[in-house]
């Protein structure tokens, strides 16, 4: 049972900042140093991680470009154009994540890619913060640096690190907050931690939602409702609304994610009917609840999952359905709260079994967490080759430094975050027309069909100018403009 505080009159004492007429929680004392020293070492390793990846040149996609240079034109109060998406592209119309220029004091002191990789690794492990203290405040006893163990190495984290930088960064704290304020019986501080979500990312209005109906759930109707409402409203406002006005095609482009499948048309119930098709999904959902020791599903806050399960099964594109990239980051503070709820209330559970399993729980999660690390990236830090530099390594180096600074270049995944900071950078074959001063290309990048004569290639993409090349190093080629089509 728990050790409950008293108070002088005998009462539990309710946590400080409680609201009145909230729920009285009687909570455990949590020092908050050592969990600072815990944030501190995950912050680092998630840092280290992201940038041995990044100055080794193995970003997975051209996502932290990307950001990179919405956060670069918010540093300039510029509108965010990312030209990766196309010349001019507003960003917005992608996807709505306005709360990404709260980046920009980071920025102007650091002007990198690196700098939102380090962002993320602090949000991160200041949500580690949230929820190893809150496990312990409602748990007692040690549980609370097991859980920020748990949290902190969960796969959906270490995916999310490996995936580089996304807006979800910004998420995870504030959902952290929500469900910690639920727990706790703080409604409106559960309200004030939520209503910032919907300018994190279109989707999470609908996230919202679900916390005003937890909300009602947990008797405060009004609150609930209103909060309910301001979810939905949000959705909607955004998606066919504000994304449509921004974008150039007029539309919200991620409905066809869900209503297309390989260009063929997908009906809704044929989504729903195929929720549950694929081995890769159920294998998702079982390692989401698994690394709570399913401790989680006695909790009604595992209902905050839900809007975000849901997209990713409805969706056509497999990159949504399984561990990898960084989709479930959101989810991982949900499911490590919900299980603190499941595990309190499973303790005054009738049946006994189930209150000594609720005991060993959170060391369980933890101990699932470490042997899973033995698969997951983070085993990667305890590889000695990890921290040398290779060749292609040396070569993407001897590549960039023939790109002038303040030039417009064309090139891939593979040196696109390095260029982003003081050049103009497109995606390979997305800028016809514009006749870049450089054309950058990795070989080995792997293309649909291998690229024979680079120049032939450029001058493909460009017929209106003319490319040579000015420096090889290993699989990198990298061509000038030299003069304009006749």
């Amino acid at each position: 049972m728990l050790d409950l505080k008293k108070s002088g009159t005998g009462a539990p004492e309710k946590a400080p900042g409680e609201e009145a007429g909230a729920v009285a929680v009687p909570l455990h004392p949590a020092p908050l140093r050592p969990y600072l020293i815990a944030a501190v070492l995950l912050g680092a390793v998630y840092f280290l991680y992201a940038y041995i990846r990044f100055t080794h040149f193995q970003s997975p996609s051209w996502d932290l470009g990307i950001f990179e240079q919405e956060v670069r034109a918010y540093a300039g109060f510029d509108a965010p154009v990312v030209d990766i998406k196309g010349p001019g592209y507003l960003i917005l119309g992608d996807h709505f994540s306005p709360v990404v220029a709260l980046l920009v004091p980071l920025y102007w002191i650091w002007p990198s890619a690196a700098a939102l990789l380090f962002a993320q690794a602090a949000l991160f492990a200041f949500s580690a913060v949230v929820v190893g203290r809150t496990v312990q405040q409602i748990l007692g006893g040690r549980t609370g640096l097991c859980a920020t163990a748990a949290y902190g190495l969960s796969w959906g984290l270490q995916e999310a690190v490996k995936a580089d930088f996304h807006e979800i960064a910004l998420a995870v704290p504030l959902i952290a907050l929500v469900c910690r304020a639920l727990l706790m019986g703080r409604w409106r501080a559960a309200v004030l931690w939520a209503l910032p979500l919907v300018l994190v990312k279109e989707d999470l209005g609908v996230t919202v939602a679900v916390v005003g109906g937890l909300l009602a759930l947990y008797g405060r109707r009004l609150q609930g409702f209103l909060l309910a409402a301001f979810g939905v409203f949000s959705f909607a406002l955004t998606v066919l609304v504000l994304i449509p006005a921004a974008s150039s095609a007029g539309t919200y482009d991620y409905w066809k994610k869900i209503e297309e499948n390989g260009g063929q048309e997908v009906s809704l119930l044929d989504s729903v009917l195929g929720v549950l098709d694929s081995s890769v999904k159920l294998e998702m959902l079982v390692f989401l609840v698994g690394i709570t020791a399913f401790m989680a599903l006695r909790s009604p806050l595992v209902l905050l999952v839900l809007p975000t399960l849901g997209w990713r099964l409805l969706s056509q594109d497999s990159n949504h359905w399984g561990m990898v990239w960084h989709y479930s980051a959101i989810l991982m503070p949900v499911v490590f709260l919900a299980m603190a709820d499941g595990i309190r209330r499973s303790r005054d559970s009738k049946r006994p079994w189930l209150v000594s399993y609720a005991n060993v729980a959170v060391p369980v999660a933890a101990a699932i967490a470490v042997a899973l690390t033995q698969h997951l990236p983070f085993r990667e830090l305890l590889r000695p080759e990890t921290y040398r530099a290779d060749a292609r390594t040396h070569a993407a180096e001897e590549a960039l430094r023939a790109i002038p600074v303040g030039a417009r270049v064309e090139t891939d995944i593979t040196l696109m975050a390095h260029l982003t900071a003081d050049r103009t950078v497109y995606w390979i074959g997305g800028a016809p027309g514009t006749a870049p001063d450089v054309v950058a290309i990795n070989l080995d990048f792997g293309w649909s069909q291998p690229i024979e004569d680079p120049v032939k290639y450029a001058q493909q993409l460009h017929p209106e100018a003319r490319y040579r090349i000015t420096r090889e190093a290993g699989p990198f080629v990298v061509m000038a403009r030299t003069t304009k089509a006749p």
